[in-house]
């Protein structure tokens, strides 16, 4: 069975719950998605799906040979799934597959930031504000030793490219689902801009 669908966030809203408590509340545009590729153990090594999405303006000759029959579809992703045997390709997935109260996984590009340093970055304290130390205010302070190793070592947090990479937000409750127009409405803030492509998946984790 099928456990995601692509989607695209539309912004940021709040509703009332039926106890008459306000959520902030991310409007998203679930589906519908078609199933443009069915993969196996047998053929592929593993059992998954391919899920297109969005209407795209122009195709390649590779892309429209891939998605005959199936239409124009602008985004391609790729979703595990434990069992093929009931999924054909031309299958329609659409907002329907949650309901009001489930539980998600978000997934999708974070905003993109630029160039910012370590204080914006990783929430370095910076340098002491008094005592001569006058140009030491956001500086990231020691980046490594001398002699040994006498490198600086991979991974070190340090100024650079913030944001523009993929981030999931699990855990995220449904609050409510409209198949009917396509569209999800969960609980908090998802990564991205408005109008960001994002994943949505049951959360395999439970409370």
């Amino acid at each position: 069975m099928i456990q995601a669908i692509i989607g695209k966030k539309l912004g940021m809203t709040q509703i009332y719950r039926e106890n008459g408590n306000i959520e902030a509340v991310t409007a998203i545009e679930a589906g519908p998605c078609s199933v443009t590729q069915v993969k196996t153990s047998a053929s592929d090594g593993y059992s998954a799906v391919q899920l297109g999405f969005g209407q795209a303006k122009k195709l390649k000759s590779p892309e429209r040979g891939h998605l005959k029959g199936l239409g124009q579809l602008r985004y391609l992703r790729e979703v595990r799934v434990d069992d093929t045997q009931d999924i054909e390709v031309g299958q329609k997935i659409d907002a329907g597959l949650f309901q009001a109260g489930e539980i998600v996984d978000v997934i999708g590009i974070s905003k993109g930031k630029g160039f910012a340093g370590g204080v914006k970055r990783h929430h370095f304290r910076g340098g002491p504000k008094t005592h001569g130390q006058s140009d030491r205010h956001r500086a990231p302070g020691s980046v490594g030793a001398t002699t040994t190793p006498g490198r600086v070592l991979k991974g070190l947090r340090m100024a650079g490219h913030m944001g523009d990479r993929r981030v999931t937000v699990r855990r995220l409750e449904v609050l409510r689902a409209e198949p009917e127009r396509n569209l999800l409405l969960i609980k908090g803030a998802v990564p991205g801009g408005k109008n960001g492509l994002v994943l949505i998946r049951k959360s395999p984790r439970r409370k």
